[in-house]
């Protein structure tokens, strides 16, 4: 009886170094997450950008005959030059016309009673007793209610300027961390998903198929929704700019921002705007900002998409919009991205899980049922007795 007891020896000691060092290893995993973490948004930004870049790369490195730390430094600068710098153009014209904006609308407040009053003229007799009803025919304290608003607004608007003022340094910190971190990626990011793949404790057909996928995702998310989005945010903006509606570049990247929120689009910023511009008496600007609007902004997002994507990611729409609410809730800005990706992997997953059921049925099916067989078209030992 001594020999059974000493086989078992063996076995149950290797378990135990097993265990021991998955435990050391999901802890050593959970304290690299946390000191990791205050730089997760920067790294998430550095690695979608590496991925979107990488056939830049791949060009740069061919014209340089294959020299990667050249080709990466060279990949860098140009998207510093052509991304990085109007951006940070853009967004400084954007904050300056912000304060305008807010200042003009303080020091000449818009007269929303004479305003009402003409609208509420125009109305048929109907509708201005159902305003009547309502109650919104008191357009004074509504508007004392709006003033107070707009004044909480610029008190929050200066506010949040001396906190991005002392908090420059973190930010150009963050900066910093993800220019470097991106040029790691774009010289060794292909090869650093490959030892990825071979790490993870998942059949490697799946992992294959969760990268794949993963890559689509990602590609469907900037290309298929950040691409369009500029897109309609500079239409926008020209269009506003056309009618002469002030603050027009705020308004067109405003317009871009919603255009990343599925079902209310860019036109909850182009709709009240030509609305708006008809009510005030600039009836040709109105009617062209709704004209373009309806026709050209709104039709950019199903003529830009098949190209720019190529194909359906098979997320439904009331996915993105749950996800990207909940994404934006959960880690701000950056929401608008990962809470899609987080969606389609979900998904992709769950199919996946699918796929293999369906072979392993198929397989059991090819093989009359009797014996059962591996990914890889083997029987398992012992199977076949």
């Amino acid at each position: 009886m001594a020999e059974p007891l000493n086989k078992a020896g063996p076995n149950r000691t290797e378990d135990l170094q097993q265990a021991s060092f998955l435990i050391i290893l999901a802890v050593v995993s959970l304290l690299m997450a946390v000191i990791v973490w205050p730089f997760a948004q920067p790294l998430l930004w550095a690695a979608l950008a590496a991925i979107m870049f990488q056939p830049l790369y791949r060009t740069v490195l061919r014209r340089l005959r294959g020299r990667r730390n050249p080709a990466a430094g060279l990949s860098l600068l140009i998207i510093f030059i052509v991304v990085l710098i109007p951006a940070a153009w853009i967004a400084s014209m954007v904050v300056e016309q912000a304060f305008v904006l807010v200042t003009t609308l303080q020091e000449e407040p818009v007269d929303l009673a004479a305003l009402f009053d003409t609208v509420y003229t125009a109305l048929p007799g109907f509708a201005r007793d159902a305003v009547d009803r309502s109650g919104w025919a008191d357009i004074t304290m509504v508007q004392t209610r709006l003033q107070e608003l707009l004044t909480q607004s610029a008190g929050m608007i200066a506010s949040q300027a001396v906190s991005i003022g002392s908090g420059a340094l973190s930010f150009f910190l963050s900066f910093g961390v993800a220019l470097y971190v991106m040029f790691f990626l774009l010289r060794d990011g292909e090869r650093i998903g490959r030892t990825v793949l071979c790490a993870v404790p998942v059949e490697r057909s799946i992992a294959d198929r969760l990268a794949e996928r993963f890559l689509g995702i990602v590609r469907a998310t900037i290309k298929g929704t950040g691409v369009v989005a500029l897109v309609q945010g500079a239409l926008g903006w020209i269009t506003l700019l056309i009618a002469g509606v002030p603050s027009a570049l705020l308004f067109g990247v405003v317009t871009a921002i919603f255009a990343l929120v599925p079902v209310i689009g860019a036109g909850a910023v182009w709709l009240p705007a030509g609305l708006w511009l008809l009510v005030t008496g600039a009836t040709w600007q109105g009617i062209f900002v709704l004209l373009v609007g309806f026709f050209i902004i709104s039709s950019a997002d199903n003529v830009l998409r098949p190209i720019l994507v190529g194909r359906d990611t098979g997320i439904p729409d009331w996915i993105i919009l749950i996800t990207t609410l909940g994404g934006i809730s959960l880690v701000g800005f950056s929401g608008i991205v990962l809470g899609p990706l987080v969606a389609g992997l979900f998904l992709a997953s769950w199919s996946i899980l699918r796929e293999q059921r369906e072979e392993d049925e198929e397989a059991l099916m090819g093989n009359g049922g009797g014996v059962r067989v591996d990914a890889s078209g083997h029987t398992p030992s012992g199977a076949e007795g």
